[in-house]
């Protein structure tokens, strides 16, 4: 097998399945972009399996500690084995993230099921040239109805992959409901945002909705509206759902009308942080969950000035008592870094917080400790002390 040495600082000795191009120390074998090679040490010990894309600055990606190839029995086995992970920690296996990448064991392949409906992404070369395979493999697994393929994803940039959105297999519903924390959703598969919910945030949506109930709740960056409904049929009095897309807020009162909370739920399309520089109205509980203000470390500074900006105007239009969960899906911006922007916040605008809740990314969206970027979403949830 053809294959690649690694220098001896080498990330992958500390438990990391990246190799960047400046970690290599020499080529073997001639390998192709796409291949799967062997890495080894300068003693020439091996170190595991991995897909291999000279065009890429991770140049290899490891996806087993012995030889192996990627076959259709290679990925039926771990298909299976992320399925069942989900299934032992209480995830519904019908509606969730079925595969995530390195997490589970197979870097740049995303497997989203929405019941009989499946949605795959490859971002890696190897993957993108092994579709066929992991098709057959969903196929002999769950019978699916129908599978999409949503290639839309810019990461698939940085491998020297274009875009692309199809079917693969069966006949894909234009528009179709599933339902989580008992609130029901139309769901769109081909032109919906993500792959067609935010499968990672239907914990935090059940954890901040608990603490709605007979409040004045604002959304910001509502999407489709997944806090604001669940927060609606948890019994708050009166929810706004803000988002810069119109196509999302009018998903937002559709899905309203499809919970029977119409009458509590109010959707608007407005740029948020203007809408929260601007607005006179106070809210008992402000929900702030923004897309991913930096992609990299050299836009973190920039980043971290939108959400303290946020931070800021939201804590300024809180009742006495109020209580503000937000988010970050950056991987750049860690836990501790946006607690502390949190906290600059509150001491500018003359607030004492107190945590009352932490938030992470759903249990389908796994995080190994030695590979930090598969942790990317954090949030707080913290209440206002009235009498400071």
């Amino acid at each position: 097998m053809p294959g690649i040495v690694v220098r001896p600082r080498a990330r992958i000795f500390h438990g990391h399945d990246w190799v960047y191009s400046s970690e290599v120390i020499k080529t073997f074998g001639d390998p192709n972009p796409g291949d799967v090679i062997s890495i080894k040490d300068g003693r020439d010990r091996p170190l595991g399996a991995a897909i291999y894309n000279p065009n890429s600055q991770i140049i290899a990606r490891r996806f087993s500690r012995r030889k192996q190839d990627l076959d259709l029995d290679f990925f039926t086995r771990r298909i299976e084995q992320a399925l069942t992970y989900r299934t032992s920690v209480g995830i519904d296996p019908q509606l969730c993230r079925l595969f995530w990448s390195e997490s589970d064991g197979i870097p740049g392949l995303i497997v989203d099921r929405y019941g009989k409906h499946f949605v795959v992404q490859t971002l890696t070369l190897a993957l993108e040239q092994r579709q066929d395979l992991i098709i057959q493999a969903l196929l002999d697994l769950f019978s699916p109805e129908s599978i999409v393929i949503r290639n839309d994803s810019p990461i698939r940039k940085a491998e020297g992959l274009e875009t692309d959105i199809r079917t693969a297999h069966g006949t894909v519903p234009e528009l179709f409901e599933v339902t989580a924390n008992e609130v029901k959703y139309q769901i769109d598969l081909l032109d919906g945002q993500k792959t067609g919910l935010y499968l990672d945030q239907l914990q935090a949506h059940a954890e901040i909705a608990k603490r709605c109930k007979g409040k004045r709740v604002l959304d910001c960056f509502a999407n489709q509206g997944g806090f604001g409904l669940t927060a609606a049929k948890a019994g708050a009095t009166s929810v706004t759902c803000i988002d810069i897309s119109e196509t999302a807020t009018q998903a937002t009162l559709e899905n309203a009308k499809l919970n029977g909370v119409e009458d509590i739920i109010k959707a608007e399309t407005h740029n948020a942080f203007h809408y929260l520089k601007n607005m006179t109205e106070e809210f008992d509980v402000i929900i702030l969950d923004p897309p991913s203000f930096t992609k990299n470390k050299k836009t973190l500074k920039d980043a971290l000035r939108g959400y303290k900006e946020i931070h800021l105007r939201a804590l300024k239009h809180m009742s006495k008592g109020g209580i503000l969960s937000t988010y970050c899906c950056s991987h750049h911006a860690t836990r501790e870094i946006f607690m502390t922007n949190l906290v600059e916040a509150s001491v500018d605008a003359k607030k004492t917080l107190r945590l009352i809740e932490n938030h992470s990314q759903r249990a389908d969206h796994p995080i190994l400790p030695a590979i930090p970027e598969t942790e990317y979403l954090k949030g707080f949830t913290v209440e206002v002390i009235p009498s400071r």
